[in-house]
């Protein structure tokens, strides 16, 4: 999807979003006003920061391969690291926002699909030290520089998959048996979108947390948001524009929130 089309649904989105005053959930009120909506920066962020500068000065070439939306499953090309630091990266915004989600929530068991670099991963890691964390990338030449981040941070609490979601997804989900959060961040379109957070649902508790990034990146993304949004055990969503987050909360009303942070 065209630049214009993502600014024109931002613009839509800022027509329709909230702030607290707009929230009648009890839950949703206390997580805007105690996560969403917080600034607050950790001591280890820095380190962490430093990382992504790193990548984001090196100019070094690496061989791509887009096994999700982007390019046919299987198309190689060479990229800087640079390159890849600037454009696929979680902003340092949006990962601060999920090391918020999980200091919050605590959960025990977390799956990441899509590492890149590992930027995100670091910040999950670090919000969460006693959690099992399971990191899957598609692209060995990412997966190894991910893993050096990873060393050079000490980070411990991180089992990384390189290979396919089909591939690692679904073994990860029974070695767990229940899943707490799950950040799906590696495939833009509908079918691959879908067909991961149905495999998700028999693992789910009524804590679980799901995060799906870009749900404005394309139209296939846009009908997966609605899709997930009308499923029958999805109680809560709140769309942030830049992620969507979605709750299995037994007793809540089912509820859709806009809202601006």
């Amino acid at each position: 999807m065209g630049k214009w089309q993502q600014i024109i649904d931002y613009i839509h989105f800022i027509g329709r979003s909230n702030n607290s005053h707009g929230i009648h959930s009890p839950f949703v009120f206390n997580l805007y006003n105690e996560v969403l909506n917080v600034k607050k920066e950790y001591y280890f962020f820095g380190p962490i920061e430093s990382l992504r500068a790193s990548y984001l000065n090196n100019h070094e070439e690496i061989d791509m391969v887009d096994l999700g939306a982007g390019s046919a499953l299987g198309a190689a090309s060479k990229r800087k690291i640079s390159k890849v630091a600037a454009t696929s990266l979680q902003s340092s915004k949006n990962a601060a926002l999920l090391f918020r989600l999980v200091d919050y929530f605590q959960p025990k068991n977390i799956i990441e699909l899509g590492t890149s670099l590992g930027i995100t991963t670091c910040y999950l890691a670090k919000a969460a030290k006693k959690s099992n964390i399971v990191s899957i990338e598609g692209n060995p030449a990412l997966a190894s520089i991910a893993t050096q981040g990873f060393q050079k941070l000490a980070i411990q609490n991180i089992t990384f998959k390189s290979g396919s979601f089909d591939t690692h997804f679904l073994p990860s989900l029974n070695e767990f048996k229940q899943v707490d959060f799950i950040l799906f961040d590696g495939n833009h379109r509908l079918e691959p979108t879908m067909q991961y957070f149905e495999q998700s649902l028999p693992f789910i508790n009524e804590n679980t947390v799901f995060i799906f990034d870009d749900i404005y990146w394309s139209n296939e993304m846009k009908q997966a948001w609605q899709q997930i949004k009308g499923n029958s055990q999805v109680s809560v969503t709140i769309d942030l524009f830049d992620m969507g987050l979605v709750f299995f909360r037994k007793g809540q009303k089912k509820q859709d929130f806009l809202l601006r942070v």
